[in-house]
């Protein structure tokens, strides 16, 4: 069975991995590089019953604990650990008693609740799991090409029967839009639903040792009188990342042209300062952003494309990307390969529960 898999961020690369896992033999075809875009430069954090009570529920706890067994198999170190998460804001004055204290947080921040544990939450450097899975899927037959795509060749009936790409046509029996926000590029060939890129910002860090694997999430008021709500994630190789300040710029077509809005790297910097004295003294590694995938219906795409046989759809996970990619990547491989996935049962993420734009065709 010939597979093309269109994207290689950590959706892309997971699926690789599972179909090559089951004796398929996929092409990955990436015209910038493996986790390019927000796979790469987005925070790794992962919980295992945050999504619980909504549809995602399932597809994340399924994949929490295939992060953990992933980690165990492969024998790569893509820095998953095991993390306690806490809840705050800042600056401090009313609101909920001081229950927590961390040394590394400033007096300013007050650590009002645990919203994990290391039972429930973890997380790893998204670049060198996304790295890893495609290596994974390499040493079981897997090819990645860089190219781009360019369109989708389909046969009378109007079954898939090429990607056409700017290096040539590959002919397939199956094809997978795994393109992040850059998936609504697709929507000129195929009948999908919309996908939108949610831009955020972030800055790494060089903190070494003197930050445990504590995350946080927190509220606070900038000097502007501006609210942002920055999330920090210390990181095993002794780097920290912290994102925030998200805005709605146009995804650019090429990701090597995503660049910061003017003054958020500056408004994050001045945010990190004061929620930190380690933050506020250590070297400053990448100023970036990224667009997160996302849905008009809020819920990722999974599963056929409507009325094109061969074609299916894994995109708009939002902030969940790194989190649901395993299980997101296991059940596709199920349902491309077995005709059903039985893992997850994908039904909640159908394209035709979204808003569809109708076939030309």
């Amino acid at each position: 069975m010939r597979v093309v898999i269109c994207g290689g961020g950590v959706i892309g690369a997971c699926l690789a991995y599972f179909l090559a896992r089951r004796g398929v033999k996929p092409i990955v075809v990436e015209p910038a590089g493996v986790a390019c875009a927000a796979s790469g430069k987005s925070g790794g954090f992962l919980a295992r019953d945050w999504c619980d009570g909504t549809p995602l529920e399932r597809l994340a706890r399924r994949s929490f604990a295939l992060h953990a067994s992933l980690a165990e198999e492969l024998h790569d170190d893509w820095g998953h650990r095991r993390m306690t998460t806490y809840a705050g804001y800042g600056p401090a004055g009313g609101g909920p008693a001081r229950r927590h204290r961390l040394p590394w947080v400033s007096d300013a921040i007050v650590l009002s609740d645990r919203l994990g544990t290391t039972e429930t939450t973890a997380q790893v450097h998204p670049a060198r799991f996304t790295q890893s899975m495609m290596r994974a899927a390499a040493a079981h037959g897997a090819e990645l090409r860089r190219a781009a795509v360019t369109g989708i060749a389909r046969r009378r009936g109007g079954a898939v029967e090429a990607v056409e790409t700017d290096q040539g046509a590959i002919a397939t029996d199956a094809v997978v839009i795994a393109m992040g926000p850059w998936s609504r590029l697709a929507a000129e060939w195929l009948p999908l639903p919309p996908v939108y890129g949610l831009k955020g910002h972030s800055l790494v860090f060089e903190t070494g040792s003197r930050l445990p694997p504590e995350a946080l999430f927190i509220e606070v008021e900038e000097g502007s009188g501006a609210r942002s709500s920055p999330e920090v994630f210390p990181r095993a190789d002794g780097t920290t990342y912290v994102c925030a300040i998200s805005s709605e710029s146009p995804v650019p077509p090429d990701p090597a042209d995503v660049a910061p809005d003017p003054g958020a790297i500056e408004r994050l910097e001045a945010i990190c300062r004061a929620l930190s004295p380690v933050l506020a003294e250590s070297p400053i590694l990448a100023r970036q952003a990224c667009y997160r995938p996302v849905t008009t219906h809020g819920l990722p795409l999974i599963g056929p494309v409507p009325g094109v046989a061969g074609a299916f759809v894994a995109t708009g996970h939002s902030v969940w990307g790194i989190l649901n990619a395993p299980a997101t990547g296991e059940a596709l491989a199920e349902l491309i390969v077995d005709g059903a996935a039985r893992t997850v049962h994908l039904s909640a993420f159908a394209a035709e529960h979204a808003s569809v734009i109708p076939d030309a065709r």
